[in-house]
């Protein structure tokens, strides 16, 4: 991203892409050039957090690298409905930001 020098150009990191490599540390090395931030979700626990990712980290990362615009959310999980599932994400983030904050 240093190499391309466009201000138009940058990442989108998302929570949820990263395979084997460590979530934690892809997002927290492709903020810096961030536009924007996807908020992926898979499944959740009884409490409503996310079982592969954890928020709360997740977000400390985003906060930390300066990153206070809009978050987009995504659902693949198959135990909710899609909408359910991004109501459920949406409902996690504002309890996140409560923490946070």
């Amino acid at each position: 991203m240093k190499r391309v020098k466009l201000k138009n150009c940058g990442t989108l990191p998302d929570f949820g892409n990263f395979g084997s490599y460590d979530r934690y540390l892809g997002v927290r090395e492709l903020m810096p050039f961030a536009k924007s931030v996807s908020a992926k979700s898979h499944d959740f626990d009884k409490q409503g957090n996310e079982t592969r990712t954890d928020f709360v980290k997740m977000m400390k990362i985003v906060v930390a690298a300066g990153y206070s615009d809009y978050v987009g959310i995504e659902y693949e999980g198959g135990k909710l409905s899609e909408v359910a599932g991004v109501h459920a994400t949406k409902k996690l983030l504002l309890k996140v930001r409560e923490t946070l904050s």
